[in-house]
């Protein structure tokens, strides 16, 4: 075994079958891990998202958003048992180990040169442990490691007027400005709402915003996020919702539903948050909570957010 950091690897291996990683990041909510990595193709990499779909056991959950993998893991150990095409890659093994976060991957082929080299070499990688170097008809693997990081998602509405503004808009500029502030800004999810809503400005939309953050860096982030929102708001109802975690409870699930169906007043929002322990936020009014604790219920399914019901 060979404990290597990215510059080591940029160093050694120069070779043209080798591509990098952009980014990978690894966020942690009790036995669950996220792995974010954003890949060097964009359509290719659905053949790694299926792959490690069919052969790793550890993993929930795998989607494909252009070039950047999402995968949900349980911690825990499990060998891979490695077939040409059928079971080509995986992840065999998930640990936190204090702030750091260790992920297993092994391949066969080009997916081994994954396991180690191509991700090694990422932003947001600390190290590899390479085990196997992979390529031709040999399989690779290495563990890669990385900071542990949590996730918090901010749901914000009602940030426009009827004569100007557009809250899309003004709050991925405001997850821009925190991902300046070090933050990592992951993903914007624009959440349509009860069409028919009499106090709409127009469309009837929320926005949720999700960031990895250090864990002890999270109360800046909300505490930011408020400052830039109350800074740039143009309405006099804006509020904040903030989910701590990867887990969307069943209930706030069942809550930003019923937004999407029929109208909803600001008591059922406090209502729900207050039971879930989610922390609602006024910002210049209150009737921005309903919206905004609606847009983190579905912040992790980006095609059921977008659906208008009539």
């Amino acid at each position: 075994m060979e404990i290597l950091k990215p510059s080591d690897l940029r160093e050694r291996f120069r070779d043209p079958w080798i591509s990098p990683y952009r980014k990978v990041i690894t966020m942690v909510d009790g036995d669950l891990v996220e792995i974010v990595e954003y890949h060097p193709c964009v359509s290719g990499s659905e053949w790694m998202i299926y792959q490690y779909s069919r052969s790793s056991k550890l993993i929930e959950s795998a989607r494909r958003d252009g070039n950047r993998h999402t995968y949900i893991a349980r911690t825990g150990k499990a060998p891979l048992e490695l077939k040409a095409s059928l079971n080509a890659a995986g992840i065999e093994e998930v640990r936190v180990e204090g702030d750091e976060v260790r992920v297993v991957h092994a391949g066969l082929a080009g997916a081994g040169v994954g396991a180690a080299m191509c991700r090694g070499m990422a932003e947001g990688v600390k190290r590899v442990e390479l085990y196997d170097v992979g390529g031709g008809s040999r399989e690779g693997r290495a563990a890669v490691i990385t900071p542990r990081l949590e996730k918090v998602v901010i749901g914000i509405d009602d940030t426009d007027t009827p004569a100007e503004g557009a809250t899309w808009t003004l709050a991925n500029n405001m997850g821009l400005r925190l991902q300046e502030e070090g933050f990592e800004y992951l993903d914007h999810v624009t959440v349509q709402l009860y069409p028919h809503n009499p106090h709409k400005t127009q469309n009837c939309v929320s926005v949720a915003l999700a960031f990895g953050v250090d864990p002890g860096r999270k109360e800046h982030l909300i505490d930011k996020a408020a400052r830039l929102l109350e800074k740039s708001t143009l309405s006099d109802k804006t509020a904040m919702a903030v989910l701590e975690g990867i887990r969307v409870p069943g209930d706030l699930r069942e809550y930003s539903m019923n937004a999407k169906k029929r109208l909803m007043e600001v008591e059922e929002a406090e209502s729900v948050a207050e039971a879930l322990g989610i922390e609602l936020i006024e910002i210049t009014g209150s009737q921005g909570k309903i919206g905004a604790l609606a847009a983190l219920g579905l912040y992790n399914d980006p095609e059921e957010a977008a659906r208008v019901y009539y």
